[in-house]
């Protein structure tokens, strides 16, 4: 029985932990199952390619490293935990996956978004996303709650700019399986509309 695997996408700032803990809270709440991971990381090598990424000392990086360092985190994580999670018939909730690297080594670096996609397919078997959820807000609202505590949110607005348009440029060009989610001032609004999403599938109940 294969499972499903739902990925959570937008540009830093717009609240997606937070609606990633809601709807973790409201699973357990209802009795749902569910596998939450995140990326990069969701393993202890994951983890500590994350910490080589994300460091504020690693600014010296050039893109093509940043993309595969990406890329192997991804493999690692699918390897260990996602793929076997799925061939078990479980729902798989992931914080960020391909269309990150699209939107921010392809849109944000200016890296050859098909050579992107290549990688990450390679990297994670060819493994497919049923459902992506991507948090609408613009860099220039999102970002007024950024910390810019890592490398990337250290990044210019010019940057998150690209991003947000390669996000938006991969919506359009996978509808059936990107919905975008416009976020409302009030959270609890924010979270039904994804519920909603997800009931109208036939992910949750």
């Amino acid at each position: 029985m294969k499972g499903i695997m739902v990925t959570f996408e937008g540009c830093d700032g717009v609240g997606k932990s937070t609606q990633l803990r809601y709807l973790k809270e409201y699973m357990s709440q209802t009795g749902q199952e569910a596998v939450f991971v995140r990326e990069p990381g969701g393993t202890d090598i994951s983890e500590q390619i994350r910490n080589i990424i994300m460091s504020c000392d690693n600014k010296e990086m050039c893109s093509k490293t940043e993309a595969l360092l990406y890329a192997a985190s991804r493999a690692q994580l699918v390897e260990e935990v996602i793929r076997p999670a799925l061939d078990e018939g479980k729902l798989v909730i992931c914080d960020r996956f391909i269309d990150s690297s699209v939107a921010y080594q392809g849109g944000g670096r200016g890296l050859d978004k098909k050579a992107i996609k290549a990688i990450s397919a390679f990297a994670t078997d060819y493994i497919k996303v049923d459902l992506t959820v991507f948090i609408d807000l613009e860099p220039n609202h999102a970002f007024r709650t950024v910390k810019k505590e890592d490398r990337l949110e250290s990044e210019d607005m010019e940057f998150h700019r690209k991003v947000y348009e390669a996000y938006i440029a991969e919506a359009e060009e996978n509808p059936d399986r990107i919905v975008k989610i416009v976020p409302c001032q009030d959270k609890s609004e924010t979270k039904e509309k994804i519920l909603n999403a997800l009931r109208q599938r036939g992910i949750i109940r």
